[in-house]
């Protein structure tokens, strides 16, 4: 379709048998749910494992899971109310309406 965008790209980043990983994919559909039904931007989701990128390794071993969307990071991503803010952040403010 002509003049359609593409949703936006969130990154997940994750690492194989984090327990918070599961938990933050778990709140993060609940957030993207609520999102959807209020009508809000939803982003396409990307995870990525940082054991595949020794550099995603290095900065964030302690922090995962990260949420990554243009520039902006949220670590530790696993309460609700830090995830909608960030989406709000990240999505919402600034576009015109």
């Amino acid at each position: 379709m002509a003049g359609a965008s593409p949703p936006p790209v969130l990154t997940l980043l994750t690492r194989p048998g984090c327990h918070l990983c599961d938990e933050a994919r778990g709140e993060l559909e609940l957030v993207l749910a609520e999102r959807a039904a209020a009508g809000s931007r939803v982003p396409d989701v990307v995870e990525v494992d940082i054991e595949s990128q020794p550099t995603l390794l290095a900065r964030h071993v302690e922090s995962i899971p990260v949420l990554v969307f243009d520039g902006r990071e949220l670590p530790l991503a696993i309460r609700p109310g830090a995830i909608r803010r960030f989406l709000k952040a990240a999505l919402d403010e600034g576009r015109a309406s």
